[in-house]
This record gives structure tokens, C-alpha cells and sequence, in this order.
């Protein structure tokens, strides 16, 4: 824009014609250059824009995911007061790799194991997501920003954490830290979008 304003200036100043021609070329090429940055940027903000809102479920799923993950976070907290024991189903699953404490691994095949744990885990996993990465009911720019921060801080925060589980946690204990570790990010993300957009819902209101 100060290019532009003193290539005005110039021609304003100018006397002959010559000059008037030359300082009107270099007005309109900065000019054209000025509006092919914004054309740019423009398109790059809209295109953003659609593949955060491609990536995003629709606001239904939002429900589904709070009784998946209500029902999965009950279910896990059984389990870990009952030593991940509290629901035997014993059925046969394919695993890539099988490695016991006190046995050889074996790839790619087939063993009897209690999968109560996995199908626990799994639902809160899909319900976490569908909680945390479905549109709101009034999806705009502002809403963006506030997933947008609140997934840079859960990460932060989460590994903040794991660090300090390397430091202050061994043996069985990091195992259970490393355990615990895979859902937290999903959590604090979770927590500190809706508490933002909690605080920013109820400051609109207090303002009118």
C-alpha cells in the first residue's frame, strides 16, 4: 500500500508526458501485483476454511459421541478399579504380533484373549472423536479458532505430561502412565474447548 501511495504521488508530481506514462506503468504493475497477494491469501483462507469444514462431521454425530463416550468412560472406570477384570469375553482375534511376558512372539495369527479391555477403548476413542471433531450447531470463524487453539493446547499439555511421566515413572507405573497417556489428549481437548465456548457463550449474554 505505500508503494502504491507514493507510484500515485508520482504521477500527480509528473510534468511531461514521458514521465506521466512511466510512473503510470509502474503505478498499475504495483497495483496488479498488490491485488494478486490479496487474490492469494483470499484463496488460501477459503480454502482452509472448506478442508477444516470437509474434515468435521455434521452436528449429529455430537449427540451419538456424548453416549458413546458417557457409556465407554463408566465402562473404563470399572475396569480400572477391578484390574481390567471386571467383564470376561473370551473370543479369538487376529493380531499381527502376540508377544507374552513369559512367552515367544508370534506373527501374524489368531489367539483366545479377553477383549473387554479393546472394545472399551475403541468406544471411547470414537466417542471422544465424534464429541471433539463434530460441527457445532453455529459453525463459523470464531468457533474455528477456539478448536483450533484448544487442540494446540490439549497437545501441549498432554505431552507436557508424558514428559514428566518419563521422569517420575518406572517400570509397571510408566506402563500404566503410557496406558492412561493415549486418551488424555482426546480429554483435555475435549475440556477446554467446551470451556471456552461455555465462557464465550456466557460473556455475550453478561455484555447485552
Amino acid at each position: 500500500m505505500i508503494k502504491l501511495s507514493k507510484c500515485f504521488l508520482e504521477i500527480v508530481k509528473t510534468k511531461t508526458e514521458s514521465e506521466l506514462l512511466l510512473n503510470s506503468i509502474i503505478f498499475f504493475t504495483n497495483s496488479n501485483n498488490y491485488l494478486s497477494i490479496c487474490k492469494t491469501n483470499f484463496t488460501f483462507d477459503k480454502i482452509l476454511k472448506i478442508m477444516s469444514n470437509k474434515l468435521l462431521l455434521p452436528n449429529r454425530y455430537k449427540f451419538i459421541g456424548w453416549c458413546i463416550l458417557i457409556t465407554a468412560t463408566i465402562l473404563g472406570l470399572i475396569l480400572c478399579f477391578n484390574d481390567f477384570e471386571a467383564f470376561e469375553y473370551q473370543t479369538k482375534v487376529f493380531a499381527i504380533l502376540n508377544q507374552g511376558i513369559m512367552s515367544d512372539s508370534k506373527w501374524f495369527g489368531f489367539l483366545k484373549t479377553n477383549i473387554s479391555n479393546t472394545v472399551v477403548g475403541v468406544l471411547f476413542i470414537v466417542g471422544a472423536m465424534f464429541v471433539g471433531f463434530s460441527k457445532e450447531k453455529k459453525e463459523d470463524e470464531f468457533i474455528e479458532k477456539i478448536r483450533l487453539s484448544s487442540l494446540l493446547w490439549a497437545v501441549w499439555v498432554n505431552y507436557g505430561l508424558l514428559i514428566l511421566g518419563f521422569l517420575l515413572f518406572y517400570q509397571i507405573a510408566f506402563v500404566n502412565v503410557m496406558l492412561y497417556n493415549m486418551f488424555t489428549v482426546l480429554i483435555i481437548f475435549i475440556v477446554r474447548f467446551n470451556y471456552v465456548l461455555y465462557k464465550s457463550n456466557k460473556t455475550v449474554p453478561d455484555e447485552k
